[in-house]
């Protein structure tokens, strides 16, 4: 989940002037980078060998 911090914190280190487009970008982006961490801390996450497993079966 982000926070009101989070997001000013952003856009403090937004240029001056910048779009909408550019703020939504990045809100998104940061939000799938706090759901990465949050996967990572709970253990939701595929070792390598675990992922060259998954690889496989695709062939």
């Amino acid at each position: 989940m982000l926070t009101k911090d989070k997001v000013k914190e952003l856009v403090d280190h937004m240029p001056d002037t910048f779009s909408v487009d550019d703020l939504v970008e990045k809100i998104i982006i940061l939000q799938k980078i706090e759901i990465a961490r949050k996967q990572i801390e709970n253990g939701e996450f595929l070792t390598e060998e675990e992922l060259d497993a998954e690889i496989e079966k695709w062939d």
